[in-house]
């Protein structure tokens, strides 16, 4: 089969998958200390392989596939946190492909079986910031291609339409009592996912504001500062890896647009944890860390909200479930050697839901709001 053929062929595959797919669902939460501020989860753990990275894969085999960077019987080799890997597994067996994740020796065990059950391989490394230079280098020895999503997420995703998040949040909406948002909360993994949110906004002329919540151990909130003072901040390292896996980055990753952003703060990763449990004992079931991380952004916006005497909607990312993270975030020993307060976490989380009890959170914004004089 020639090159021009096999190309039409995986792209017809997957878009065949597409159109198997059903869309997401956007569930509403109750927030008990904030009347006329309502609050939806745009749940992407439903997508066949269970996260937010379904809808990245997607597209950065299109991306690859339209660009000619992917041949048939060649390796597809992709860094990673987990859940891309797992999404881009399932794409490359649907088109027959070689997959290799290379991944932190973190990665809980979940994903890493879930890597496997799609056909793919797992490559571990020792510390996040080698994950690139380890994919670079097995792409040049197996003649594979590095989809590195770092670097094109962002313009990867069709963000002007192609259902992606921000379109299907924005349609979902549209008959609820405040149908556009007032904000939009999401965390940095890529960067892609705020890039494609603020570009849809400012593309349709929507009002949103854009909130990215940036996890502990993590550049991007940095980064976001050091643009924001007109620094260099394309180069800026932290050490140390996110202990929420798939959000939080060692360096300030390509795909990540401080523009898009009207605002970040920094979530403690034990806010993260308490919040990504009160998610889950109000929905029935296990929610991931990244869905935490977002949830202490709703609290903070909703805060600012009621503070200005302002009702509307909030939107956020269900980014994956809970059952991934078995052995880690629904383990309390795992919290004890983490040296994790629980209880104290806990409690302020249960304060700010109910509306007595602010979270200090580091903020930092683009530029002046009708929350900022």
């Amino acid at each position: 089969m020639s090159q021009r053929a096999w190309v039409a062929s995986a792209i017809r595959k997957i878009e065949a998958d597409y159109n198997r797919s059903a869309d997401t669902h956007l569930i509403p939460i109750d927030l008990p200390g904030f009347p006329g501020i309502d609050v939806y989860l745009k749940d992407e753990s439903s997508h066949p392989t269970g996260s937010l990275k379904h809808r990245l894969a997607r597209s950065l085999f299109l991306y690859a596939l339209a660009n000619g960077w992917l041949r048939e019987g060649c390796p597809v080799i992709e860094a990673s946190s987990g859940s891309t890997a797992v999404s881009e597994a399932y794409f490359a067996r649907l088109l027959g492909l070689p997959f290799i994740a290379v991944i932190p020796a973190s990665t809980s065990p979940e994903k890493i079986a879930a890597i496997e059950f799609h056909g793919g391989r797992c490559h571990l490394v020792e510390r996040a910031c080698e994950l690139n230079h380890a994919s670079q280098v097995l792409a040049r020895e197996t003649g594979g291609h590095f989809m590195d999503q770092f670097t094109y997420a962002e313009r990867a995703t069709d963000w002007r339409a192609n259902n992606n998040i921000a379109e299907s949040i924005f349609k979902q909406m549209a008959e609820e009592p405040h149908p556009v948002p007032e904000w939009i909360v999401c965390s940095p993994g890529t960067g892609g996912t705020a890039a494609t949110l603020g570009r849809y906004a400012s593309y349709r002329r929507h009002d949103t504001l854009i909130l990215c919540a940036d996890p502990e151990v993590s550049i991007f909130y940095d980064g976001y500062c050091a643009a924001l003072q007109g620094a260099d901040w394309r180069d800026m390292t932290c050490e140390g890896g996110s202990r929420v896996e798939g959000i939080g980055r060692p360096r300030v990753e390509r795909s990540f647009i401080p523009t898009s952003v009207d605002a970040m703060v920094k979530v403690p990763d034990e806010l993260s944890l308490a919040a990504m449990r009160h998610v889950s004992a109000t929905l029935g079931r296990r929610v991931g860390g990244s869905t935490g991380t977002n949830f202490v952004g709703v609290l903070h916006v909703a805060r600012l909200m009621r503070d200005a005497g302002r009702s509307g909607s909030i939107v956020t990312i269900l980014c994956d479930a809970g059952e991934r993270y078995a052995h880690s975030y629904y383990n309390p020993d795992w919290y004890v050697q983490q040296g994790i307060d629980v209880v104290n976490a806990d409690a302020a989380i249960a304060a700010a839901v109910s509306g007595q009890g602010a979270l200090a959170l580091p903020c930092a914004w683009l530029e002046a709001s009708p929350y900022r004089s």
